[in-house]
């Protein structure tokens, strides 16, 4: 009966992990997957997480489905952190909220969204992305193409390349943008560039879909937000992907949202009933514990500033694991190499770095040296930590 069945290859980076797991070496060190760890190398439990668990297990009642839509307190709570509390769009009630399975469950439902609205339009995604945004996109049934994006001479942004390309898009094509914190590259737009960018997007009715899976992670909770706001400012409609999976250290609970920010509230009410129908045919309704802890942590001015601080000292460790990391190559390669520059470790923004190392590269750091990362070169920053970080440095000033 599945004799025709294609066998799966494999996600790489999940293979990749596995490939780790099974390594016999005790000094192997995991850059790989996407999963931000201490400084111990664990996974952490959020203090304002924890408590607001705690207060949640000492009340155990029953457990009926939530509504398509969600926990109505999440889904208020999504909205003020990323726009504000007292946004025009948000007082206005012109935005479509649901929750969803994570960031990539927001992604899926805003897919089929759009293909059942926007058949003619296709997605145009960063050069490079997330491997899952093509993947997502095209299972949806859409064309998805690409713009230029990631510069691999500078190690930084092709914005001209990019904004010309956008520029060039037909009306109400898709554009897949990060709102910061980029993946896989680590390297973002600035402020001023996003003001130039929305401007393009709006002039050329084009439809953003923004993903957000790092929020805090980069400049700042509200500064990551920086995008979001100026389109939402600037009237022109677009879709949200957001996550809580790295911000709470939430992974396994899958809370997500997906925004639809609309001209007007009655657009949002017929944006929000047709993605409830494609929640319904989706997965029916979310699930709850996730929801209740963001909802607790949030919508507590206590448990949301611990939470705040917290994520605050997660992106500050990141930063100087990147400048030891910048450090310890450079003092490495100073003798026979003084003209080469790296300085994009600490250019780059977030969990996430394009190292520039080719594939061989990366198949010597971790043949030879069992430090693990993509074949693209990309690197979890957050996998680094005082006790690693100068062997990986040493690792990588050896491959350079």
């Amino acid at each position: 009966m599945f004799q025709h069945v294609d066998a799966y290859p494999g996600d790489p980076i999940l293979t990749l992990n596995e490939d780790f797991q099974k390594d016999p070496r005790a000094d192997k060190i995991n850059l790989s997957i996407g999963i931000y760890f201490d400084d111990a190398g664990r996974l952490p439990v959020m203090a304002a997480v924890r408590e607001a668990e705690s207060a949640l297990l000492s009340n155990i009642g029953p457990k009926p489905y939530l509504p398509m839509v969600g926990h109505a307190g999440y889904r208020q709570a999504v909205q003020a952190l990323l726009f504000g509390a007292q946004h025009e769009a948000v007082q206005a009630g012109r935005i479509a909220t649901v929750q969803t399975l994570g960031g990539s469950g927001a992604l899926k439902v805003g897919a089929d969204f759009i293909k059942r609205y926007f058949p003619a339009s296709q997605v145009w995604v960063s050069d490079p992305t997330w491997d899952n945004h093509r993947a997502i996109f095209e299972g949806a049934g859409l064309q998805v193409n690409t713009y230029p994006y990631y510069d691999a001479a500078t190690k930084g942004l092709k914005f001209d390349a990019m904004l010309a390309a956008i520029a060039a898009l037909p009306a109400q094509s898709i554009v897949l943008l990060h709102a910061c914190c980029h993946n896989p590259t680590g390297v973002d737009l600035s402020a001023a560039q996003w003001t130039q960018l929305v401007e393009v997007v709006k002039a050329r009715q084009l439809l953003p879909f923004l993903d957000i899976a790092y929020q805090g992670f980069g400049d700042g909770i509200d500064e990551d937000a920086f995008a979001l706001r100026a389109l939402a400012d600037a009237g022109v409609s677009f879709f949200v992907a957001n996550s809580f999976s790295k911000s709470f250290s939430l992974y396994g609970e899958r809370v997500g949202g997906l925004s639809v920010v609309c001209p007007d509230r009655r657009q949002a009410e017929l944006v929000l009933g047709q993605m409830m129908s494609t929640v319904r045919r989706n997965y029916s309704s979310p699930p709850t514990h996730g929801a209740l802890l963001v909802s607790r942590v949030l919508q507590s001015p206590e448990l949301r500033q611990r939470w705040a601080d917290e994520l605050t000292a997660m992106r500050q460790r990141i930063q100087l694991m990147r400048q030891r990391l910048y450090d310890g190559v450079v003092a490495r390669i100073a003798d026979r190499s003084p003209a080469k520059d790296v300085r994009y470790f600490i250019d780059q923004r977030g969990m996430f770095s394009y190292t520039g190392v080719s594939p061989e590269q990366a198949d010597a750091l971790r043949e030879q040296h069992g430090v693990y990362v993509l074949r693209s070169g990309r690197m979890c920053a957050a996998g680094l930590n005082a006790d690693n970080v100068d062997r990986v440095a040493a690792a990588f000033a050896a491959v350079l």
